[in-house]
């Protein structure tokens, strides 16, 4: 699996990086008041002081034309795949480090399934503002690949999504086929069978190698 860069064109089917927002304040936030796991990733979808920086607002109004938004993160370390998952609206991700992102698109999704092989790699310097579009397949960051060796040095990523994303998974009576992949609020999911995830009950539909970059 090549790595690629979120500045190159084949990046744009996937989501676009957003120019002109200060995120020192943020990433200083993040790095000083958060813990990194060394050996698993945590996330927290909303952070009320991450929220209360000047830039929150500005995610509010510009990148997201006024809609109500929440500012959270997503720390540690984490080499694999494992699921993939959607929301209905974009998501931001803004590392403090750099990272590497495994994205498919959901048109690439046929009755719940996809393989592996359609998943690609992204390299994300630090500080960028990244949007991936609601029809980008993602999950959580990966550490860094540099001169084809993993970072052991982990990671902090701010997350920016629709508020309420990510919470309690809704009572719901299946209408659709999609249905059955709610993992979550406005989180659809789908897990390989070599996760945790998969354990817990989340619908199995990698179907492949379950990538992990000390692999490629």
């Amino acid at each position: 699996m090549k790595i690629k860069s979120v500045f190159s064109k084949k990046f744009e089917r996937y989501g676009k990086v957003l120019r002109g927002y200060d995120v020192d304040d943020l990433l200083k936030k993040l790095d000083d008041t958060t813990e990194k796991p060394s050996d698993k990733t945590i996330y927290l979808p909303s952070d009320s002081a991450l929220e209360s920086l000047p830039v929150a607002k500005q995610f509010s109004t510009n990148a997201y034309g006024g809609m109500p938004i929440q500012v959270g993160y997503c720390n540690g370390f984490n080499t694999k795949l494992n699921c993939l998952e959607w929301h209905r609206g974009s998501e931001l991700n803004i590392p403090s480090t750099d990272i590497v992102l495994l994205l498919a698109q959901l048109e690439s999704v046929k009755k719940g399934r996809l393989n592996t092989n359609a998943v690609e790699a992204f390299f994300v310097p630090a500080k960028t503002v990244v949007q991936i579009y609601e029809t980008t397949l993602h999950y959580a960051p990966c550490n860094a690949v540099k001169n084809g060796k993993v970072s052991q040095d982990g990671f902090r990523v701010i997350i920016v999504l629709p508020k309420g994303t990510n919470l309690e998974k809704p009572a719901l009576n299946a209408i659709d086929a999609e249905d059955k992949l709610l993992w979550a609020a406005n989180k659809w999911l789908i897990a390989h069978a070599d996760t945790s995830e998969a354990k817990a009950g989340a619908f199995v539909g990698l179907d492949g190698k379950n990538i992990d970059l000390n692999s490629i």
